[in-house]
């Protein structure tokens, strides 16, 4: 596979730019897959790496809504989901019934997305943790920070938001 062309954040649109992505997507607890997908959404804003938002029918496993929201200003009100995890990879079954190991709002989505982000709706996205997320086999590495849910691979260049001393950017 060819190398993929260098991504620079500081280039990417603002208002963020919506689009479609054929990349393979992947989250995984302890190897159980969670979601897996190749149609999928990104969101490519200044300063920020990629957000991805997966289909609902990609997620296997599942999710819980949480009393938590926040607001964006280009996206809208986030819906926050729980998820179960499994203390241990042996424990597939627990997995599928929900037994386990609670993470809370570190899963969101938009129910009521603003117009032009509509095609997100119900589409959700992954904090890069505590579970591992790739993006076509390359294990990414989170936004820096604990707040924006940007995937960091390889392909990304320049400094991105998130981390010290860049919350005004």
């Amino acid at each position: 596979m060819p190398p993929k062309a260098p991504l620079n954040p500081f280039t990417f649109p603002r208002p963020p730019l919506l689009e479609r992505t054929p990349r393979h997507l992947q989250v995984k607890w302890q190897d159980i897959v969670i979601a897996d997908t190749k149609d999928a959404f990104w969101v490519l804003e200044t300063t920020h790496p990629p957000t991805y938002y997966l289909p609902p029918s990609s997620i296997l496993a599942p999710l819980a809504k949480s009393s938590h929201s926040s607001f964006c200003e280009w996206k809208g009100r986030a819906t926050y989901w729980d998820i179960v995890l499994p203390k241990k990879a042996s424990a597939i079954e627990d997995f599928k019934e929900g037994k386990g190991e609670k993470v809370r709002n570190r899963i969101w989505s938009y129910e009521d997305p603003t117009d032009g982000f509509k095609s997100i709706k119900d589409y959700v996205s992954f904090y890069a943790g505590p579970w591992d997320c790739y993006v076509d086999g390359e294990l990414v590495k989170p936004q820096p920070g604990d707040f924006y849910g940007g995937w960091v691979t390889s392909e990304i260049v320049g400094q991105v938001k998130g981390g010290p001393g860049t919350w005004g950017w």
